[in-house]
């Protein structure tokens, strides 16, 4: 079979193992291997090392008549030598030599010698002359062996045998034959098969591909004694050879050990082949007994397992690391696969085509601005020669140096043109060695939004001088997963016009774009630059019925079809038959090397049937069929096949009398069914599981062997696998064996079977502690993931051709799944797969599918940095929404379950949402703009743009498609779009109206009305009845839409404003002049008539007749109220409301029934009235530079979204508290808001919509932030309650359990610090200069105490004692239980402690560091600086040591005073160099390491144990830093690299929190920080406690099985609750302060 190219980077995927043994000496140690050895070989190497194992055993089947000849033996042993990532040979050599077979092949001179020599000693000739018949079509001519003998002959073998050795013992005898010539046909199959595979191996070969086990046994028969040495396993050493002996070719013991003393024995000493002797001396009573060689069979597996888990290890290894860098890249692999595929391809050429030159004269003109275009009918041979093109363009092109990117159809990976040119893009850069690495893949300024410059600023892909910039633009752009085809294009053309030089011209090579589905060259050819530049080449192949594609490119090319030169030829190149002498050549050249000729009668035939069909690939199907003829065929013409198909179906015939029915249906089935490809380990694994099939590998190797040439292996995925050669085999092989849809079913079922248990998406099994150690040190991902990634997306082709689309959609909501096609770095793919839903029952779980897509495509940038990201990343955007999407709770448990070195216990709240749906026009090539935008609320969004095109969003999951109407066949023009309930009113540039019912079927229904000159205004509807009113106009269209009706009512004024009663019998009419009418419309009468005082135009009216009221809004604000209680009474003025002094006109109007709340925009505030009481409640003013320009209610009313000039985010209000709670990024600027019913949808300038979903904004909108940043945060010892501060009058106590505030304690001034008593009961906190003593259970406030003058406060650890700090004044211990003082501290102390055993107040004072007895105040020990006098700068208490102090002084010598007995040990000496930071030093409550300095992105540690320091780098600047007590971790939060160097995206410019074991240094895990934080805490070992600046707080656990071994506290007990992660508008309660102090304090 064709092999990839000696320069693949990814040689195969598949350790191919030859096993030589004589069949009759080596069953039992055969099975063993079988059974123990091969099983578990091929698990570790398919889930380690990305790699299949395939041991080939001629001799697996029970009946010898299945065993293979010796030819197939050896095509075996080429085919494991040429194409096994590793070792190809095992050899296993026993005691019993083995007896010789007969030769297949022996020449005719030689066979005439042996008869004669026979007859001459007269002996009978008739048994081999039956046994052999002579074939003149054999090179050279040959007896051959006839076909297997039957079982009557069996018994008559050895008889034979015995003959042919006398035959050849004669010709010896009389030295017609010399020794070595004779030892040829004497040798058994092991000899044969061992010499063949050795004789002709490369030295690196043998040494590392190779393992022989030699078995000797002494005493091997009973009654026979031969003295030994003591039996033992060992290697054989290379030596000096021994004596050289004679060699008897009579006896079989001579034989083998020819083959071991002297044949091995060389090789080890000149090649160093791997060779293993192992000699085992039987008791000569009972000679070798079964028990003997069970035990020697032990051993060997042992023995065979090791050795060969070592070659395939470091085999592996070194070839990973050769093509590493293309593992983690998709574009990266493409371009090397294509490479692969053309010299793969380019093999293929074997007749010389005149097109080429036709070919290469395109290539070397110099004025050419058009492409090339090969055409040809079916198997002409376009994509071979196109590869034998591209191979040759650098001698063609002898003078340049020509960049030659090729695209071939039989790769699977462009499924869209953006795809395409995107691969074509990054190739460009790449061969142009532009190419940044994956790190400066990120270096760059710009935000991965900042690709939006190729979408509102085309100059900016234009050659400027910092061309660099612009290509990593680009660069960053073709990685999107959501870039359209309209910027790829724009990518393609800069590239093109930047890069290629008359010294290195681009040649693009397109094979087969007509073959990629609708539409696929119609859009690629649109998207090449027109006209080309003469140093650009482009070269495609369409076929010849095409003739619509051919048209398209006259359009695109005008210039060359200008003058006929495509239709008459020029720049077009048919490919028709090739020459049949040149086929008869290479016809004859195939048969010769493969050791066959034809008689001439046989080429008379062959001749006159290439003059029918002289096509190259039906020449290699002729020799697949005369490879078989003997000289004695009779064959006529009827035998050979006149077509392709017909060839194809001939050869599968065959192949089904060779190898049955049953084998080569099925096997053909899987490779044809396939979606990326199939190995050849999974091919036989899917033939072995075929239950009326019995295949053995053997089986399947001997089937591939016979469809070589017409399969080939390619690379994809890192994995080499089967294709055809043609698609046509594809087509005969569906037309044959899947002509129906249970057929085709049945095999995508069979696969879809096989790969899913291959692979359990569904499991749940933890990762053991070395895999997941394993995946925390993989930076990069390996061989496994990019196989892991093609088999999971060959199940999801699978699934879904069978139809099984709920499972299917379970693996596309996986964990895993997500995790290894991110790894493989297929992002791209996962996100397309994601939101596909081209039939209505794959739309399951499409919200839920969407968001995933979101939240991969916000996050893309660091997934193809760092794919291993993927598990936290996930899990915090996807908690605070489990409860809106329950099935999603599976796939977080997915990530813990797994096991995540970091998880998200408690997410904070969100300050954006992503949105679900994200879409554009597919076909704008050039920039458009919005005029006009309406939505309904069930869904449908309509927009008419700049060019007169509509375009309707019907459905979550749909598309935009286009809205076309014709009339006298041309195509209508829109002007506008208004809706109402249900309907859509467009307006056309012919002043035509037409009416859309959304519900209806699709159909335009004409409203013809006499002011269809004028503009529409608006139009509101109520059930079918519409009423439109115009711009200007006091004229009223009513239309019923059940019978087409049209009718008209006149006002007094310009009609503003329109709403229909309840019930539609009534219709208020707001006007230009503050009037309002109402009209009976039954009888089209004005009923009453009122107006404003200020005349006002009515710009909005309320209408809620359960209230009788009717509220009318002017136009700057003002708001009317009217009493419509009497229905024959004018309307009675309640209440009037003056729009203030800033009289502004409304931008817009929106008004809530849930929450009874309107809202008016206007440009510099927003206004938000009670509809209860018609009072304003409250006004949002826009920034000071800023102004808005829409506003609206959520649906539920509670929050308040609005858009401002310029700003392309939409931002969120909370109405109830004012604050400002969300961002929502539109990345376009943004023309109206519209709403439905479960989504928010922003209608961009460019006409692209973005749509968030209702509830999510909810969720995050509601989540409880305090008002201020959390500057602290204090936690329970049982870690259930928590409590943060943020500077304000409250302090909240949160409930873990929740995740919600449970309840706030409120003061009457600002908190600045927050104590809690280490028994959880008492919570004391500082507000202003008093203090309040709180009770946690309850809530009260039991003391509040004034006159402290204290600026900090302390609680002893016994918890029975407060102590406050006062700077200027008194510092005083006293009791929690009733507030009294025990004692005062008179001196002042600094960043003071208390002992742990609650005796002592440790503080530095004028650089002294002094204790304070608690019970008397006084200062009582005293720090003795020994050395020096120097200034005590920091110092910390150890609680599991209370009598030890550990102190710093200013030159940095590190003491610990031991406060008993006031002694001091120096303990370490820091660098003069080094520069400690006192504010950040923390110790462990052991001492085993300290916090020294977080300077310049390092973090430094005392390792007090060892005493050394230990320093590792951060991600960046370190913000924060925290030691866990127990001396386990460490937690710091980070800050990226500056944005000059970084991607500025949301991932890479927000802190990191990162934790890390202090015994090693080695990170445990980090999650992406969303926003600023403010603090940061470590709870026990297992919580990470962050507040952050806009009020939330985040609590991160640290996995349990970290933990050095101990399992983490309530960690899977907790996994149900702490998926509930969502977050409710709930009040904590709050516990109110006494209203008075209750105790003062002197």
């Amino acid at each position: 079979m064709d092999q990839l190219p000696s320069n693949s980077h990814l040689r195969s995927s598949c350790v191919k193992l030859y096993l030589c043994s004589n069949p009759a000496d080596s069953v039992v140690e055969r099975r063993a291997l079988r059974q123990v050895v091969f099983p578990k070989l091929g698990q570790h190497c398919r889930h380690t090392l990305g790699v299949d194992v395939r041991v080939i055993d001629p001799y697996e089947s029970s009946h010898p008549s299945q065993w293979p000849d010796e030819n197939t033996r050896k095509a075996l042993i080429k085919e494991c030598r040429e194409s096994s990532t590793g070792p190809f040979l095992l050899a296993l050599i026993g005691h019993d030599y083995g007896r010789p077979s007969l030769p297949a092949l022996v020449e005719v001179s030689h066979f005439h010698m042996l008869l004669q020599q026979m007859q001459q000693a007269g002996l009978s000739t008739r048994e081999l002359e039956r046994v052999y018949h002579r074939d003149e079509n054999t090179s050279p001519p040959s007896y051959c062996l006839r076909t297997a003998c039957g079982p009557q002959e069996d018994n008559q073998i050895d008889d034979l045998m015995k003959v042919f050795e006398t035959a050849v013992s004669l010709c010896v005898h009389k030295q017609h034959l010399t020794e070595e010539e004779a030892l040829a046909f004497n040798r058994s199959v092991v000899d044969g098969d061992l010499r063949f595979a050795l004789d002709n191996c490369s030295h690196n070969d043998v040494i590392r591909r190779c393992l022989v086990y030699v078995h000797k046994v002494v005493n091997p028969k009973v009654g026979q004694e031969t003295r030994r040495s003591g039996s033992k396993l060992h290697k054989v050493e290379a030596s000096y050879p021994p004596p050289t002996t004679a060699r008897s070719s009579s006896g079989e013991r001579d034989l083998l050990s020819d083959l071991i003393d002297n044949f091995l024995r060389s090789l080890v000493d000149s090649c160093q082949l791997v060779a293993f002797t192992t000699t085992t001396e039987c008791d000569p009573r009972y000679g070798y007994t079964p028990a003997r060689r069970r035990g020697y069979a032990e051993v060997l597996c042992l023995q065979v397992h090791s050795d060969l888990m070592g070659l395939i290890d470091s085999f592996v290894t070194n070839s990973v690391k050769m093509g590493s860098c293309y593992l983690s890249d998709a574009l990266a692999r493409e371009g090397v696969e294509q490479m692969e595929q053309c010299a793969n391809l380019s093999r293929f050429y074997d007749v010389v085509r005149p097109e080429a030159e036709e070919i290469r004269a395109y290539v070397q003109q110099s004025d050419s601005q058009c492409p090339l275009v090969l055409t040809g009918g079916p198997c002409a041979g376009k994509t071979v020669l196109l590869a034998h093109c591209a191979q040759q363009m650098k001698a063609w092109l002898p003078d340049a140096d020509p960049a030659v990117i090729t695209f071939f159809t039989h790769l699977p990976h462009p499924s869209s043109v953006v795809r395409l040119l995107s691969s074509l893009c990054y190739q460009i850069i790449r061969i142009y060695d532009h190419s940044p690495s994956a790190e400066d893949f990120f270096l760059d300024a710009g935000h991965h939004q900042g690709a939006t410059e190729l979408r509102d600023n085309e100059s900016s892909l234009t050659p400027t001088r910092n061309s660099a910039l612009n290509l990593k633009t680009v660069l960053r752009s073709i990685k999107k997963p959501d870039i359209s085809l309209h910027e790829v294009t724009q990518c393609l053309c800069f590239l093109l016009s930047l890069l290629p030089s008359s010294k290195q011209p681009l040649v693009l090579i397109l094979d087969g774009v007509d073959q990629m589905g609708h539409n696929f060259a119609v859009e690629l050819i649109e998207s090449l630059p027109s006209p080309l530049l003469p140093r650009v080449k482009v070269v495609l192949s369409i076929s010849s019925n095409h003739t619509r594609i051919m048209q398209v490119i006259k359009l695109h090319y005008p210039e060359c079809s200008a003058h006929g030169r495509v239709s008459e030829g020029a720049k077009c190149v048919l490919l028709g038959s090739a020459d049949r002498k040149q086929c008869v050549k290479m016809l004859m050249s195939q048969l010769s090397s493969s050791g066959r000729r034809m008689t001439s009668g046989q080429l008379a035939l062959v001749s006159k049937a290439l003059t029918s069909c002289c096509l190259p690939l039906y020449v290699r199907l002729l020799h697949a069929h005369t490879s078989l003829w003997c000289s004695d065929s009779d064959v006529s013409a009827s035998c050979l096949p006149d077509s392709i198909h017909s060839s194809i179906a001939a050869l599968l015939n065959q192949l089904e009398h060779k190898h049955t029915s049953c084998l080569v249906a099925r096997a053909v089935s899987y490779l044809t069914l396939c979606s990326v490809g199939l190995t050849e380990a999974e091919l036989a694994d899917l033939l072995s599981r075929v239950e009326s099939c019995h295949v053995t590998q053997v089986d399947v190797e001997k089937l591939l062997l016979d469809l070589n040439g017409f399969l080939i292996r390619r690379t994809a995925m890192g994995c080499q696998v089967l294709f055809w050669v043609s698609r046509h085999f594809g087509l005969v092989v569906a037309k044959t064996y899947l002509c129906t849809g249970e057929a085709r079913g049945e095999i995508h079922s069979e696969m879809a079977d096989y790969f899913s248990r291959g692979w359990n998406f569904a499991s749940t099994t933890a990762l053991s502690n070395t895999e997941r150690e394993d995946r925390n040190t993989e930076d990069q991902p390996s061989l496994r993931d990019l196989a892991n990634a093609r088999r999971a997306l060959e199940l999801m082709h699978h699934l879904r051709q069978s139809n099984r689309l709920e499972i299917r959609t379970k693996v596309l909501i996986s964990w895993r799944f997500h995790l290894v096609l991110v790894q493989a770095g297929h992002l791209k793919d996962l996100v397309a797969m994601l939101r596909q839903d081209e039939e209505e029952e794959s739309r399951n779980f499409l919200r839920e599918r969407r968001l995933l897509a979101s939240i991969l495509m916000s996050s893309w940038c660091l997934l193809q940095r760092a794919p291993l990201e993927l598990s936290t990343l996930m899990e915090a955007s996807l908690l605070p929404y489990l409860e809106l999407f329950p099935v999603l709770r599976a796939y977080v448990g997915e990530i813990r379950t797994r096991g995540c070195g970091l998880a998200v216990a408690l997410s904070p709240a969100p300050d954006t949402v992503v949105c679900l749906w994200r879409l554009e026009h597919d076909s704008v090539l050039k920039p458009l703009s919005v005029t006009a935008a309406a939505g309904t609320q069930c869904g449908t969004i309509a927009e008419v743009m700049s060019d007169g095109s509509a375009w309707i969003w019907r459905d979550l999951g749909c598309g935009i498609v286009r809205l076309s109407l014709c009339q006298e066949k041309s195509e209508i023009k829109f002007a506008g779009v208004k809706s109402s309930h249900q309907f859509m009113l467009f307006s056309t540039q012919c002043n035509k109206l037409f009416l859309w019912d959304v519900t209806a079927p699709d159909m335009l229904v004409e409203v013809k009305s006499p002011h269809t000159l004028n503009l529409v205004e608006g139009f509101v509807a109520c059930e079918k009845r519409l009423c439109v009113w115009w711009e200007r106009e006091s004229v009223l269209d009513l239309f019923d839409a059940s019978n087409a009706t049209l009718s008209n009512l006149h006002c007094q004024s310009c009609v503003t404003c329109v709403v229909f009663s309840s019930g539609g019998s009534h219709i208020y009419c707001g006007q230009e002049e503050g009037t309002v009418s109402i009209f009976d419309i039954h009888c089209h009468s004005v009923l009453f008539s009122c107006s404003h005082s200020n005349h006002s135009a009515v710009v909005s009216i309320i209408l809620s007749e359960n209230n009788q009221e009717m509220a009318c809004i002017g136009k700057t604000g003002g708001v009317t109220l009217w009493d419509i209680t009497a229905e024959k009474q004018s309307p009675r003025l309640v209440k009037e409301n003056s729009a203030g002094i800033e009289c502004i006109d409304i931008l817009n109007t929106d008004y809530s029934n849930a929450c009874s709340s309107l809202l008016l925009c206007h440009s510099k505030h927003i206004t938000v009235w009670d509809t209860c009481e018609w009072e304003m409640c409250d006004q949002f003013l826009a920034p000071q530079d800023g102004a808005f320009i829409q506003a609206v209610f959520s649906q539920d009313g509670h929050l308040l979204l609005a858009l401002l000039d310029a700003c392309p985010r939409v931002l969120v209000w909370r109405v109830s508290t004012g604050l400002c709670v969300l961002s929502l990024d539109a990345n376009e600027p943004p023309h109206i808001l519209l709403k439905t019913t479960s989504e928010i949808v922003c209608v961009a300038e460019d006409g692209r919509l973005i749509a968030w979903d209702t509830e999510m904004i909810y969720i995050a909108g509601a989540a409880p932030k305090m008002v201020c940043g959390v500057e602290e945060v204090v936690v329970e010892q049982t870690g259930c309650w928590f409590y943060t501060a943020d500077g304000s009058e409250m302090v909240w106590r949160w409930s873990f359990e929740t995740g919600l505030p449970h309840s706030s304690f409120l003061h009457d001034s600002s908190v600045k610090k927050v104590r809690l008593s280490r028994d959880d009961v008492t919570l004391v906190t500082l507000s202003g200069e008093e203090i309040y003593v709180w009770q946690t259970g309850t809530g009260q406030n039991i003391f509040r105490i004034c006159g402290s003058g204290a600026t900090d406060i302390l609680i002893t650890p016994n918890s029975n004692f407060g102590v406050s700090i006062s700077e200027h004044g008194l510092s005083r211990v006293w009791k929690l239980a009733h507030g009294s003082v025990v004692c005062t501290v008179h001196l002042y102390l600094c960043d003071a402690q208390v002992s742990p055993e609650s005796t002592f107040l440790i503080g530095r004072h004028g650089g002294d560091l002094l204790a304070a007895s608690l019970w008397s105040g006084m200062i009582s020990k005293c720090f003795s600086r020994v050395e020096s006098s120097e200034d005590v700068i920091t110092f910390h208490t150890l609680s599991q040591h209370p009598d030890f102090v550990v102190v710093m002084v200013a030159s940095g010598v590190i003491y610990t005073w031991k406060m008993s007995d006031e002694t001091v040990c120096r303990h370490f000496q820091l660098p003069e160099t080094f520069y400690c930071q006192p504010q950040h030093f923390q110790m462990t409550s052991d001492g085993s390491f300290a916090l020294l300095s977080t300077d310049n992105a390092a973090i430094t540690l005392l390792d007090v144990a060892q005493v050394r320091l230990c320093s590792f780098k951060a991600e960046g600047s370190v913000m924060k830093a925290c030691l866990d007590e127990t001396g386990c971790y460490i937690a710091y939060i980070s800050h990226p690299i500056s944005q000059e160097k970084r991607c500025v995206c949301t991932h890479h410019t927000q802190p990191i929190l990162t934790i890390a074991q202090l015994s090693d240094g080695k990170k445990v895990g980090r999650v992406f920080l969303c926003k600023d934080p403010l603090t940061l805490l470590i709870h026990g070992q297992q919580y990470v406690f962050v507040g952050f600046r806009d009020g939330s707080v985040g609590v991160y656990s640290i996995s349990g099985h970290m933990v050095r071994g101990v399992d983490g506290i309530g960690y899977s007990e907790n996994l149900s609750r702490q998926l509930k992660g969502c977050f409710f508008d709930t009040v904590p309660m709050t516990w109110f302060p006494l209203a008075t102090p209750n105790m003062t304090w002197p």
